[in-house]
């Protein structure tokens, strides 16, 4: 079952003022919210953690306070070993690779990337249940917790180009930037920090090569220990469709993103009655209706973000999918929705900056 690291929780509970007793209780006031039960790592099931969002979002209205609330109470050192890798990487470029490779010993159901291959450079965010109430929040905690901390353990000041966000705003957009002192974007294709040119360049405070060198061998082992709580179809998906706008990656790639060696992944993989190549295909033609339906990116340009570098190749793949050509299924009625002027810009100047 997806989990969460119990932090989380804990830190949510201390932006709205709930306790967390020792038992595992939820509580506001004498009420019982819920009931956590942690399992030796210290995790508590994803049902959880968005039934606790869900019902922050139905009792506290003003949700720019309970993020900003939220970014305050939950500290990198949170994080454990994680955390102190993070800090004690060289760079900030180096802080988010960890991010990108660990963040799963922390939660299955976030997976961040860093893109660099676009401009401004991004850390994205995806994963999570679909349509699952809360994840909005989820979102906007997530991303206003990172931008807080990484403030803090970079040394000197730190210009972020803007924070996106795929869901409309929920209050008055500049107090959304006002609070986190840069340009906050809603409706947008995705959930990211972008970072201002130079940024991920930074050093930080406490940069210690040997120190996060260190930390990582014991991340390694514990990634490469820890029994997945989720299928490994479903991390793999989770990769996949967050960077496919960058090229399909190798199966060695994402094996180590796993914390497992390339012979293990394709083990495991067969294990489960899946292939690599099987799942690939599965999340190019998912990220293609997807895209069909809900954006008006042209048919090029789905195909550069669904990881096609020709579109004659990805008309084809697609009709061996669908039985249809691409324009034919976004022609199909009711297959387009409309979409923000936000999110067309935000998904093509996405393609046509990965395209130069």
């Amino acid at each position: 079952m997806p989990s969460v690291t119990i932090a989380f929780i804990r830190a949510l509970s201390a932006a709205v003022d709930l306790t967390v007793a020792e038992d595992g209780a939820v509580r506001t006031g004498s009420d019982t919210l819920l009931f956590l039960t942690p399992d030796s790592n210290g995790h508590v099931s994803d049902q959880a953690f968005f039934a606790l969002l869900a019902w922050i979002e139905d009792h506290r209205p003003d949700r720019l306070s309970v993020v900003s609330a939220y970014a305050a109470a939950i500290g990198i050192d949170d994080l454990g070993a994680l955390g102190l890798a993070i800090k004690t990487a060289p760079t900030l470029r180096a802080s988010l690779e960890r991010v990108e490779r660990y963040f799963l010993l922390l939660t299955d159901t976030a997976l961040y990337r860093l893109e660099e291959c676009t401009s401004p450079p991004r850390l994205i965010l995806k994963g999570g249940p679909a349509n699952a109430p809360g994840l909005q929040l989820r979102a906007e905690c997530a991303l206003y917790a990172f931008a807080r901390n990484m403030r803090l353990f970079v040394d000197g000041p730190l210009d972020l180009a803007h924070v996106s966000f795929r869901h409309p705003c929920s209050g008055a957009p500049d107090r959304y930037a006002a609070a986190l002192g840069c340009p906050v974007v809603f409706g947008a294709q995705e959930d990211a920090i972008a970072f201002a040119p130079g940024a991920l360049d930074r050093r930080n405070r406490l940069g210690d090569a040997a120190v996060s060198e260190f930390l990582i061998a014991h991340l390694d082992t514990e990634l490469g220990s820890r029994a997945p709580t989720a299928s490994l179809r479903h991390h793999v998906l989770q990769h996949l469709e967050a960077g496919l706008s960058a090229g399909i990656p190798q199966a060695s790639t994402v094996a180590r993103h796993l914390g497992m060696s390339e012979r293990t992944f394709f083990r495991r993989l067969a294990d489960e009655g899946q292939t690599f190549r099987d799942l690939v295909s599965e999340a190019q033609s998912d990220l293609a209706r997807s895209l069909l339906r809900t954006s008006r990116c042209s048919i090029a340009e789905i195909a550069f973000l669904t990881g096609f570098s020709e579109q004659s190749t990805f008309a084809r793949a697609f009709k061996r999918w669908e039985g249809v050509a691409p324009a034919q299924y976004r022609a199909q009625p009711g297959a387009p929705l409309a979409a923000s002027a936000k999110t067309l810009a935000g998904a093509t100047d996405t393609a046509r900056e990965g395209a130069r």
